[in-house]
């Protein structure tokens, strides 16, 4: 399943764009900081489930290393607007197709010396080609993902771990507070990155930048002031990568 920015339409971003308009002076006026971050990440989901729904998509070890999900999705979207003799839609969606599958193969392709190893330099030309082999997907015998989980659990522990002591107040001055400029200016800059729990990509909050970024600040000025940090600010996803 996915959602990517390279299949986003202007028409979309227009129309979500304006939606997120009329929600932007709406409040969270809960109990808890923690219950007010639940309905701005709530909010944020539901407009995005709206405009941009996951979709199933289906690589095979047969397509090349450039044909991502996203791609599949753009390809069978062009082939659809063949059918319906569209094609100047067509013809202006297969220019974005080409531009994604340059950027991608030219990642691919940049830690390549071709002076020191043309051997490798050709192995990844054919690769592109010609797609990747069947068995490049093999499994490691005895490799699970509980192994791998146990041996990173085992040596990221440290034996002389003392707990920091607590603060009394999350707070430093009185004038330590985050303006909605700050923060539009930090989600106008987001990389791209995984998704942490509430599952919202990091293009989406560039694309609604400037209505996110009120309420956002506001929760982290609502946090400073109360010296509490959210529980779900401080859970997070961590993958170990061998």
């Amino acid at each position: 399943m996915f959602t990517d920015e390279d299949c986003i339409t202007s028409s979309d971003s227009d129309k979500l764009f304006h939606l997120l308009m009329t929600l932007a002076a709406k409040k969270y006026f809960l109990l808890s900081l923690s219950s007010q971050v639940k309905s701005s990440n709530s909010c944020q989901s539901h407009k995005l489930d709206q405009f941009y729904p996951e979709r199933a998509i289906t690589v095979t070890s047969s397509d090349p290393h450039y044909v991502t999900p996203p791609v599949k999705a753009m390809l069978r979207r062009k082939n659809r607007l063949m059918r319906a003799g569209r094609t100047d839609e067509a013809d202006a969606l297969t220019g974005r197709i080409r531009a994604v599958i340059t950027r991608n193969s030219s990642k691919w392709l940049r830690k390549v010396d071709t002076t020191k190893s043309p051997k490798h330099a050709w192995m990844k030309v054919r690769e592109v080609l010609r797609g990747t082999g069947k068995n490049c997907n093999r499994q490691v015998d005895g490799l699970t993902a509980q192994v791998m989980n146990d041996h990173y659990a085992a040596i990221s522990t440290d034996s002389h771990y003392r707990a920091p002591h607590s603060k009394h107040t999350a707070r430093e001055r009185a004038d330590n507070f985050i303006t909605e400029m700050e923060v539009f200016r930090i989600l106008d800059t987001l990389r791209p990155t995984a998704t942490g729990l509430d599952a919202i990509p990091a293009w989406f909050l560039r694309l609604g930048a400037p209505v996110f970024a009120a309420s956002i600040a506001q929760l982290f000025n609502q946090s400073i002031s109360n010296g509490v940090v959210p529980r779900q600010w401080k859970t997070a996803i961590i993958t170990p990568v061998p």
